[in-house]
């Protein structure tokens, strides 16, 4: 199977951040946060799409 050095590198980063926070995902997530308002960046809230059945 082929092995793509990219999504390796990815995978290991993220397992590396992950286990940072002790795999913690309201950890994580506040990390992400904070780091999105750290970046003074406009972002878009969409609201959610409801799926009616």
């Amino acid at each position: 199977m082929y092995k793509d050095e990219i999504v390796e590198e990815i995978h290991k980063y993220r397992e590396e951040y992950a286990k940072s926070f002790n795999y913690d995902l309201k950890a994580i997530f506040e990390d992400l946060r904070e780091k999105q308002i750290a970046s003074g960046r406009k972002f878009v809230k969409l609201p959610i799409k409801r799926v009616l059945t």
